[in-house]
């Protein structure tokens, strides 16, 4: 063999299998990235809520692009806050039932069902339904206007993204979610007032005499004032993911995955947190 041959390189495969892998990060690692990119994310939404509150006071107003979502957000939720109100009206009264039953206390059922109702059964369930809808959709149209430079346009154009696209998502959905709390309370009150009648031998009026007993307009207040906190969750964290898409249409579906993930967790949160507020102040 000549020397040419004994100094040859290695063939390119050979260097590249000398290629130690890339070190696979440790389980305090990961925890600690994933506490940064909440942190990060945290900051984002808070940039951008400061941006579209501030842009409120800016001219012209979006009045036509509000009454548009308001439409999309509330008239187009309403089919979906009916059925499930109704159904968990029934199934809450059945489970309540069962469980009172027990104790002979079947007369205290209209109670137990209209107060949960009013506190947290029609506010957060109807916020974690609706924001799955709405808050999914606002990240993917968003997000398709995003990787299709749609957004880059508006800014070209001297206009603020927040105010264009975030503001009127965000005053719809603070306006609209506590139309439907009101709906998803009436019908889910009328859903447990028909299995009361049908299978407990609760009539109507006995069923509404009983709840008006117990129930206060601190109640009432304490479900609608959440609502809009719930919207505005909804709205901010949608148009979040939907303006820090990336990738194409793989990352419009990215954002929508995780778009409804946080929003339902938020959602959630902010319910136990404002529960605890208002209890404090006595509103409850």
């Amino acid at each position: 063999m000549s020397d040419t041959e004994e100094d040859a390189p290695p063939p390119p495969s050979s260097r590249l299998s000398l290629i130690a892998p890339a070190p696979t990060p440790s389980f305090l690692q990961s925890q600690v990235s994933s506490i940064s990119t909440l942190i990060s994310e945290l900051g984002e939404v808070a940039l951008l809520s400061g941006r579209t509150f501030r842009s409120l006071l800016k001219r012209p107003s979006e009045w036509r692009a509000f009454v548009y979502q308001l439409e999309a957000i509330g008239v187009q939720s309403s089919s979906i806050v009916a059925v499930t109100s109704i159904f968990i009206g029934m199934v809450m009264t059945i489970q309540f039932a069962y469980g009172l039953q027990r104790f002979g206390g079947v007369e205290y059922i209209p109670r137990v069902v209209v107060l949960s109702f009013l506190r947290e059964l029609a506010p957060t369930l109807m916020a974690v339904i609706v924001g799955g809808r709405v808050g999914s959709g606002m990240a993917a149209e968003v997000g398709a206007m995003n990787v299709t430079e749609q957004i880059d346009a508006v800014r070209a154009l001297g206009a603020d993204p927040a105010k264009k696209i975030v503001l009127p998502r965000m005053m719809a959905a603070i306006f609209a979610l506590p139309v439907l709390e009101l709906v998803a309370l009436s019908l889910g009150t009328l859903g447990a007032m028909l299995i009361c009648s049908l299978e407990y031998n609760i009539q109507p009026r006995t069923f509404l005499q009983s709840s008006l007993e117990t129930v206060r307009m601190g109640d009432l207040f304490a479900g609608i004032m959440k609502t809009p906190f719930f919207g505005y969750i909804i709205s901010i964290v949608g148009c979040h993911f939907g303006l820090t898409t990336k990738g194409g249409t793989e990352g419009v579906g990215r954002s929508t995955t995780k778009t409804v993930v946080v929003v339902s967790i938020a959602i959630l949160i902010a319910d136990f947190m404002l529960t605890k507020l208002f209890i404090a102040f006595g509103s409850a």
